[in-house]
């Protein structure tokens, strides 16, 4: 099973470092990664997979939340076919 992570906010030191080591220590695979920055708008969408996650989806969505509160982010995860489903039109 695979989910996306969108990642939008200022651009500062450790945002990808920070993001993949909560998804590192739930065991979530990093399948893919695509990041840019336009001046200091920092982008980053992550295909992931959580196949084997040792914690729920919830769980790991609040811990990405947290994350990115604290760095003034907005962090989103969704299952991919939800991101699909919202995303076909």
């Amino acid at each position: 099973m695979n989910a996306v992570v969108t990642v939008i906010g200022k651009d500062k030191t450790g945002i990808i470092y920070n993001i993949s080591k909560i998804l590192a220590e739930n065991n979530a695979n990093i399948l893919d990664l695509s990041q840019t920055v336009m001046q200091d708008l920092f982008t980053m969408v992550m295909m992931v997979d959580i196949s084997d996650i040792s914690c729920d989806f919830q769980t790991l969505k609040e811990e990405l939340d947290k994350v990115g509160a604290g760095l003034g982010l907005s962090v989103r995860i969704q299952q991919e076919a939800i991101f699909n489903a919202m995303h076909s039109i």
